[in-house]
């Protein structure tokens, strides 16, 4: 039997000694950040999205090698182990497979089988089922069993008693049902039908056929919620009689006279047992592929969303638009800290309108206001057009930006931002977290809840532990590849740091206000219950700006400080140079010098060197300051305003299975379908584009009544 790292090493394409230490790792505790980041030599520098699957299939795997043991044990438990079945359990290579072997010796819930064994007619069963060319006529063999005190009182009963044993036996034969699933893979189909007159969102599913190999997650996901809502009936249908060609095959007996007999137990197994269990499995297998479907592209959204450029350093205004209760205003500093508020009725008259403009003019004005960040809820257009309206009235010099306000409502009446904001009521809340969004979109959303952030299809739908396990191994990948500020960083964003807990992040950020700044990554160690292994995780992702070392305001783990000062030595420079910027040709005297030397020289590998080299060369630096900065606006475009073959700059807010949604700043988002991104064939819209990116869009369609824009991206770049 396959090793664990064996198939593990197969399965992902890597070597099976990268495998084996990345296990290790795992098993001593380690984080998949610092794994990935700090442990390269190790594990031939896979990335943390492979660490992760490999870690989901570590775990799945020795819950099978666990699982294969119970079953084993149970089976050896009624003396029913044979060296064949151990064999065969052994060699199962799923869970679903385990559960096929073990099924015939399961305690079941009384059947028919059940109450014909109590009858006495098992070795009826196994007689006719035996098939043997001399076996006598079903109906002379059955005389032999009637038993009227048992309930047997005709060979009619008996021979009834022997199929329902017989049928019962196929259904629970692990071949048998393996042929079967493979049948229903390959050829099934899943069909939805209206379960009443009522028109619904459902009704593209009211005569819906769609075979299993072609069917696509957001199907069957809106099948399973039509269902559950009462609007659809479906099911999981296959061709019955190809299906009964195959059972035949595996169990009757040509030239018996038994083999009429076994023939219909085999269509009674199919039709009573076999048929609707596994239509009941099928459906949950679909459902499962969905789901992780979903859950892939939910998390393939949110790391971009996350990982887009912040807009730095400017003092913002935080819009969170409303009717009634008015637009909340909040002025937040260069580093987020809340300078002032108010709110104003935009939406209330002409009257008020002037007044809201004359009102956020004083506060550009007084605080130096460069950005302005509006929520996308209600009376967000109303908004945008009051606030092209006020970057005129002060004479320019400001822009402004649509900011998605999903979560920041969830945000916004939470404990956490009763605790960070007690002053302010929830509504100013929410236009603090707005502005922030735009300052630094990964500060601030790591507050929310990732599910309430809405970059996901049917997230309500979907397994919550499977769901929030995913979405939070991206929130964690993102925070730790750009790096944590210890000195400003909230709780929330610090226990997302690998190797800090909520109760170690809020012990830091205590630590903080008791102490003053941090000074050195040193220091850290100092913080309550925060020792020495939780230190060597979560170091190199801490940065330390007020520290005299300038290595301390790095992505170099301070267990490389020596060799990244033995690095600059043999290079010739200082760590004078570092903290000037004077390390213009590193590369070329690394080059010069042989990578390979200077490692061993300095008693590291070549990708630790390389990487210390990237971070001597910019301190501080942040990843997300390489990618294109996003879109602000000066003034507004109406969908009205739109035209057919009009070419436009948008940025991508979701990408979905069928396209992709762009905002082009008219208020209502356009639909590139996925036929429309690019002339290459695309299995789905994430090989080409990701949430956040900044791309040209051709119009092709606008229905003002159903507000419905339909762009093309392979039109715009013709």
């Amino acid at each position: 039997m396959e090793t664990i790292t064996h198939i593990l090493a197969r399965e992902l394409n890597q070597s099976e000694q990268h495998v084996s230490n990345v296990v290790a790792l795992l098993d001593e505790g380690n984080t998949i950040p610092f794994i990935a980041r700090y442990r390269k030599e190790l594990h031939g520098s896979m990335d943390d999205t492979a660490l992760r699957a490999l870690e989901e299939r570590l775990q799945y795997l020795r819950n099978l090698e666990k699982r294969r043991e119970e079953v084993k044990g149970a089976v050896d438990g009624q003396g029913k182990l044979t060296e064949a079945l151990a064999a065969a359990i052994d060699a199962a290579a799923t869970l679903a497979e385990v559960e096929d072997l073990y099924r015939p010796y399961k305690q079941k819930r009384r059947t028919r089988a059940t109450a014909a064994r109590e009858k006495g007619l098992e070795p009826l069963a196994a007689l006719l089922f035996a098939q043997e060319r001399d076996c006598p006529d079903p109906e002379e063999a059955a005389q032999a069993y009637i038993d009227p005190e048992k309930g047997v009182e005709t060979t009619s009963d008996a021979l009834q008693g022997a199929s329902d044993i017989i049928a019962e036996d196929i259904s629970d034969d692990a071949a048998i049902r393996k042929v079967l699933r493979e049948l229903m893979l390959k050829r099934g189909q899943l069909t939805s039908r209206a379960a009443g007159e009522e028109d619904s969102v459902y009704r593209l599913y009211y005569d819906f056929t769609q075979s299993v190999p072609r069917l696509q997650g957001h199907q069957i996901l809106a099948i399973n919620r039509g269902e559950r809502e009462g609007f659809l009936r479906a099911a999981v249908v296959t061709d019955r009689e190809a299906a009964l060609v195959l059972l035949r095959r595996a169990v009757v007996r040509p030239g018996s006279r038994a083999m009429a007999f076994v023939r219909a137990a085999a269509e009674d197994a199919y039709d009573r047992l076999l048929y609707p269990s596994l239509e009941r499995e099928m459906r949950a297998h679909l459902t499962d592929e969905a789901s992780e479907g979903a859950i892939h592209n939910f998390a393939l959204n949110l790391r971009p969303l996350l990982m887009q450029p912040p807009v730095k350093g400017r003092v913002t205004m935080g819009l969170d638009p409303g009717y009634r209760m008015g637009c909340k205003v909040a002025v937040v500093d260069g580093t987020g800290k809340v300078l002032d508020t108010a709110v104003v009725y935009p939406t209330h008259g002409e009257r008020q309108k002037k007044a809201c403009i004359e009102t956020l003019s004083a506060l550009i004005r007084r605080h130096g206001v460069a950005h302005i960040a509006i929520g996308n809820g209600t009376a967000s257009r109303e908004t945008e057009q009051m606030t092209v309206e006020l970057i005129r009235a002060v004479g320019g010099g400001v822009s402004y930006m649509i900011v998605s306000e999903a979560g920041a409502s969830v945000y916004s009446a939470s404990k956490l931002a009763a605790e960070e904001f007690p002053q302010y009521d929830v509504n100013l809340r929410s236009a603090v977290s707005i502005a922030r969004r735009l300052q630094d979109p990964l500060a601030e959303l790591v507050k929310i809840d990732p599910k309430a952030i809405g970059v996901g299809q049917y997230q309500h739908d979907m397994p919550p532990k499977r769901l929030d396990e995913a979405l939070g191994s991206v929130v964690e990948d993102c925070v730790n590849s750009v790096g944590v500020d210890v000195n400003t960083a909230s709780p929330s964003l610090l226990q997302r740091v690998a190797g800090l807990t909520a109760a170690t992040a809020k012990n830091l950020v205590k630590y903080r206000e008791e102490n003053g700044p941090f000074t050195s990554r040193k220091q850290i160690l100092k913080v309550p219950k925060l020792g020495p292994k939780a230190f060597e995780q979560c170091a190199g992702f801490l940065r330390v700006p007020e520290s005299g070392a300038v290595l301390d305001n790095t992505a170099v783990h301070p267990e490389s400080y020596a060799a990244a000062e033995r690095l600059l030595e043999l290079t010739r420079y200082s760590l004078a140079d570092v903290s000037s910027g004077g390390l213009g040709d590193l590369d070329q005297r690394i080059r010069a010098c042989g990578a390979e030397q200077l490692a061993a020289a300095c008693g590291v590998g070549v990708p630790t060197l390389l990487d210390v080299a990237k971070e001597l060369q910019k301190p501080g630096r942040d990843p997300r300051d390489e990618l294109p900065p996003p879109v602000l606006r000066t003034d507004i475009l109406e969908i009205k305003d739109l035209r057919p073959g009009m070419v436009l700059t948008g940025t991508v807010r979701n990408v979905i299975d069928f396209g992709v949604f762009v905002d082009i700043g008219v208020h209502q988002d356009g639909l590139v379908h996925i036929s429309q991104i690019t002339d290459k064939f695309l299995k789905h819209p994430s090989e080409a584009v990701a949430v956040g990116d900044v791309v040209k869009v051709a119009v092709l369609e606008v229905d003002e009544k159903k507000k419905r824009i339909s762009l093309s991206m392979k039109q715009a770049n013709m």
